[in-house]
């Protein structure tokens, strides 16, 4: 049987994303030039209304004076949005960058319920809270469990997880098909899912009906090889080249002069009561 534990952590490894997510170890903040960036491209993807969102928002409508907390809250998109329907949230977000872009959101917004904690999880000390939500926001945590049941331990009603969830047919998944035996390329829903029910947690799940996320685009196939073989921690010479040329030869698109990916990727809602926190603590 699978141990997809390990293989989260594993996955975690591979795509290097510990130092991205993890300021404390010394590492610039790699949000720095991208934040507001960042901000504009949630902001395209938030036109559309999706099932997630309303969802979320219907959950925290139907609380009396819902506390929420927000892990990752990033440039606060998911805070400004819910802050109308909570009596407080704590939005702990570890990048500098980010926090001064959602400071200048929900002052725009004249928001005042939202308290941003600058830390990371599950490092960051905080009261029991109604709601607990991650947003995208746990692929650079390798203890899964840990990441997890530290969630629960803060959590009185449920938790929320949003996390990519990657077509079975798209170029990501056979290429680790094809490296590692298996298709999953990083760590997404699919491991979390099967990662939850080794935890012994059967949660709920809602998939986005917004549609798949934009399309990666490359200059050239070698471009599009190279972020292939970098995704999926390849030395510069490997025994795979020749699959994976051709793979990209075969599942790309040339539209005016770029290579396009196919849409492969769409956003899974993951949510659960969880059991009592002290249990969970001494596990």
């Amino acid at each position: 049987m699978e141990d997809w534990i390990r293989l989260w952590s594993d996955l975690v490894k591979v795509r290097d994303w510990n130092q991205q997510f993890n300021p404390h170890e010394g590492v610039q903040d790699r949000w720095h030039a991208r934040a507001k960036e960042f901000d504009a491209h949630v902001r395209r993807r938030w036109t559309q209304a999706d099932s997630s969102r309303t969802f979320i928002t219907a959950m925290l409508g139907a609380t009396p004076d819902a506390t929420l907390l927000d892990i990752g809250a990033g440039t606060g998109k998911w805070a400004v949005m819910l802050a109308p329907h909570a009596r407080q949230i704590t939005a702990i977000e570890p990048s500098p960058a980010m926090i001064e872009v959602m400071q200048s959101n929900l002052v725009s917004e004249k928001i005042t319920n939202v308290k941003i904690v600058q830390d990371t999880w599950p490092q960051a000390q905080v009261a029991m809270h109604d709601f607990v939500l991650c947003s995208h926001a746990m692929y650079g945590l390798t203890d899964f469990p840990l990441f997890i049941r530290s969630i629960e331990a803060v959590t009185r009603q449920t938790c929320f997880l949003l996390i990519r969830a990657l077509t079975a047919d798209g170029v990501m998944a056979q290429a680790a098909q094809q490296v590692w035996g298996h298709p999953y390329d990083s760590p997404n829903y699919q491991v979390a899912l099967n990662a939850l029910w080794q935890m012994g947690i059967y949660p709920n799940v809602v998939m986005e009906d917004s549609g798949l996320w934009s399309p990666w685009v490359n200059d050239s196939l070698d471009e599009a090889f190279l972020q292939l073989k970098h995704r999926l921690g390849l030395d510069p010479v490997s025994p795979h080249d020749d699959f994976l040329r051709d793979l990209l030869r075969r599942r790309l698109t040339v539209v005016d002069g770029k290579y396009v990916w196919p849409r492969a990727t769409r956003t899974a809602l993951v949510y659960w009561k969880p059991r009592d926190y002290a249990v969970a603590l001494n596990e």
